[in-house]
């Protein structure tokens, strides 16, 4: 019984939520316009150009979980 009204509700606040950010980032009612770095495809290709010309330098992979790889030397007594 109380189930349809949990999922009555929710796809009800789903529709209310989604009205809303249609109206207020769509439909831009408070005013404003799209920055002119969103909008424009020229400016959004000479930024990947540059992204791809940086040069990728890093270090060697990281192992994230060393004790699964068992890359560790295990010493069977103390040495001083």
């Amino acid at each position: 019984m109380s189930g349809k009204y949990i999922i009555a509700s929710l796809v009800g606040s789903f529709g209310i939520a989604w009205v809303c950010d249609y109206y207020v980032s769509d439909k831009k009612i408070f005013g404003g316009t799209v920055c002119a770095t969103a909008s424009n495809p020229a400016w959004q290709e000479e930024t990947d150009k540059k992204f791809n010309a940086w040069p990728r330098t890093a270090g060697p992979p990281v192992v994230m979980n060393p004790i699964s790889h068992q890359n560790f030397i295990v010493k069977s007594r103390l040495e001083s």
